[in-house]
C-alpha cells in the first residue's frame, strides 16, 4: 500500500479545551483508530505507563532522535521539556491497519499536516471563550498563578491558527462536541 494514502487524524487545542475528552471517545467509538503514543522528557506520573500514555525518553535520547530525524514533529513546549510524535509510532499503526490519532498541541498540528497534506484530517477544538477556559483550567487546581498565565497567554496566540485547521468545534458543552467529532470522523473513515 502506497504509504502517501494512509490516513492520519489530528485533535489539537490549548490546553484545557478538552481535546483528551474527545480523542479517548472518538477511540472508544472507532476501533479502525490507533492512538499514537507521544514520546515526551518529562518525568512519568504516578498513573501514566511508559509506551501507553507517552515514551519517557531522557533528555539526551530525545536530542538523539531529532538529530537521527525520527520524529514528524517535536518542539520544546517549556524550556526543557520536549514532546514529540516518532515517525515509528505511526508506522506501527498503519502496520496494525488502523489510522493513527494524533492528540497533539497546535504548533505539531500544523507541522504534521503540512508533511502529510494528503489523507488527513484536523480538527480544532475551541473553547467557548478565553474566560471559559480559564475556569476550567483553575478547575483542574494543578496550576500556579504562572502556569495559568503562560497557558492562557498560549492558548490566545493558538487561538489565532485556528484556520488552518480541516475542522473547529467550538466545545461549549462536551456531549455535543464529542457528538460533532464523531460525525466528523465517520465522514474521514467511511466516507459517507
Amino acid at each position: 500500500m502506497d504509504k502517501s494514502y494512509d490516513k492520519i487524524l489530528i485533535i489539537t487545542a490549548p490546553s484545557g479545551a478538552g481535546k483528551t475528552s474527545v480523542t479517548t471517545h472518538l477511540l472508544q467509538r472507532f476501533p479502525e483508530l490507533g492512538f499514537s503514543v507521544s514520546a515526551a522528557t518529562r518525568s512519568r506520573r504516578e498513573n501514566e505507563i511508559d509506551g501507553v500514555d507517552y515514551y519517557f525518553l531522557p533528555l539526551e535520547e530525545f536530542q538523539e532522535k531529532i538529530k537521527n530525524n525520527e520524529f514528524i514533529e517535536w518542539e520544546m513546549v517549556y524550556e526543557g521539556k520536549y514532546y514529540g510524535t516518532l515517525k515509528s509510532e505511526l508506522h506501527r499503526i498503519w502496520k496494525s491497519n488502523k489510522v493513527p490519532v494524533l492528540d497533539i498541541d497546535v504548533k505539531g498540528a500544523i507541522h504534521v499536516q503540512q508533511k502529510y497534506p494528503v489523507n488527513t484530517i484536523s480538527i480544532f477544538i475551541e473553547p467557548p471563550s478565553i474566560d471559559e477556559l480559564k475556569k476550567r483550567l483553575q478547575g483542574r487546581g494543578t496550576e500556579t498563578k504562572e502556569s495559568l498565565e503562560a497557558r492562557i497567554n498560549k492558548a490566545s496566540y493558538e487561538l489565532s491558527f485556528k484556520h488552518s485547521f480541516t475542522h473547529t468545534i467550538v466545545n461549549h458543552d462536551l456531549e455535543t462536541a464529542r457528538r460533532e467529532a464523531v460525525e466528523i470522523v465517520d465522514v474521514f473513515l467511511h466516507g459517507h
